[in-house]
């Protein structure tokens, strides 16, 4: 079937090799001829829908930022072909020796965009990542962290206190607009095109799950990467360009910053555990001890004082060091 879905494209007489897949049911075959390629992404239905990244990425496309322009679609039979935006993903670049503080300089840029489309920017139905929905993707850290580092399942009282301790957090949130979300925005889904201007030159992948909610999620996804530390002049640099590009208040969007911070490590410590214990994948391990440090700068904030008495409690240091060799 895909043979037929890039014939009709126009693709036909064009070379075809494996480009990746990921942890889903999609794969990504790029097409080459003499002085053109595209990509075809193959996301078979019922296990996959291709029309939500169709949405999201022609919304961006129209917000004047570089998602990859689709050229065909079938959706029924889930492919899409794509503009192929080569394979300089931030990773690459900078493992290559790329230059951290203006790579990063760019991926804020994006967030500056979206902010500045205010209310444009959030497309109608999509999915809300706040409240309850935050606080229930922050249970994998009692669920699963917390047994295993104390040997023993986390009792009921205290999942409900930790659930208890982030809704007390949540209600300390200082008010700000919701914008969208593109949920994991961070090195591995970035590409790098420095042929085009400003926030442009950050390519974007893997947004279909995008969602709405508080501005600093995307941004503490990217300069608090659980693989990676960020340099903390870039760190500082970034949060300095977002707030004076958008001119929200200092000290509200920090303490949005570190409760939508502690939410993504605290999900991600738990996240990590669950990957080793139910899916026998212990490559993530080695991350934790950075995912912890950065949970803890979060949690002395005094937004979260309800969850770090919480952590402190149940959390003692002896018990944060899973993965530490």
């Amino acid at each position: 079937m895909r043979a037929d879905f890039v014939r009709r494209a126009g693709w036909g007489d064009a070379g075809e090799r494996l480009l990746a897949g990921d942890a889903s049911f999609r794969k990504y075959f790029r097409l080459t001829r003499p002085r053109a390629s595209a990509v075809v992404m193959d996301a078979p239905a019922p296990q996959e829908d291709v029309r939500p990244f169709v949405r999201i990425g022609r919304h961006l496309i129209e917000l004047g930022l570089s998602a990859p322009a689709i050229h065909a679609v079938d959706e029924d039979n889930g492919f899409l072909l794509l503009e192929d935006l080569g394979d300089d993903t931030f990773a690459r670049v900078l493992a290559a020796g790329g230059d951290e503080a203006e790579l990063y300089q760019r991926a804020t840029d994006v967030l500056v965009v979206l902010h500045r489309a205010g209310p444009r920017a959030v497309l109608p139905g999509l999915n809300a990542y706040t409240g309850e929905a935050l606080v229930d993707a922050a249970m994998l850290l009692p669920e699963w962290y917390l047994p295993a580092a104390a040997a023993r399942p986390t009792p009921d009282e205290e999942a409900a206190a930790y659930r208890a301790a982030w809704r007390a957090c949540l209600a300390n949130l200082p008010p700000m607009a919701d914008t969208l979300l593109l949920r994991d925005y961070h090195k591995d889904n970035l590409l790098w095109l420095p042929g085009r201007p400003g926030a442009r030159a950050c390519g974007l992948l893997d947004f279909q799950d995008a969602q709405q909610g508080h501005p600093a999620y995307d941004l503490a996804s990217l300069i608090e990467d659980a693989r990676r530390d960020v340099a903390p002049a870039v760190h500082a640099a970034c949060l300095a360009r977002y707030l004076g590009e958008t001119g929200l208040d200092a000290q509200d969007f920090a303490a949005g910053f570190a409760l939508m911070a502690a939410q993504r490590h605290a999900r991600i410590i738990g996240l990590f555990v669950r990957l080793l214990e139910r899916d026998g994948k212990p490559e993530y391990l080695p991350y934790l001890p950075r995912v912890w440090r950065m949970f803890e700068h979060a949690l002395r904030h005094d937004a979260l004082k309800p969850l770090r008495a919480w952590v402190d409690r149940l959390l003692p240091c002896e018990l944060r060091r899973i993965g530490v060799t």
